[in-house]
């Protein structure tokens, strides 16, 4: 099992290093006054990890959410008891 998982991580690595050097052009990105170059597989590969981050953020959001409120309700089920 061991050997399928190193052939998919350098299965994996060689289809991201394709993907670079195919998208090598320049793109500008501009924010507001923010201007920066930079080429399109960085920065499809910099949006990436940006909506990982706050994909990461929001769910653990909504599990403490979760956590708070169902808390909440075993408390006051057992203090009426």
């Amino acid at each position: 099992m061991r050997y399928v998982y190193i052939a998919l991580i350098i299965l994996l690595t060689v289809v991201v290093l394709v993907f670079t050097f195919q998208n090598l052009g320049a793109v500008t990105v501009q924010f507001l006054t923010l201007r920066l170059t930079l080429p399109l597989s960085a920065l499809i590969i910099l949006v990436y990890f940006l909506g990982l981050l706050t994909g990461g953020a929001v769910v653990s959001l909504v599990r403490s959410w979760v956590r708070g409120s169902s808390g909440k309700a075993s408390d006051q089920a057992s203090k009426s008891q």
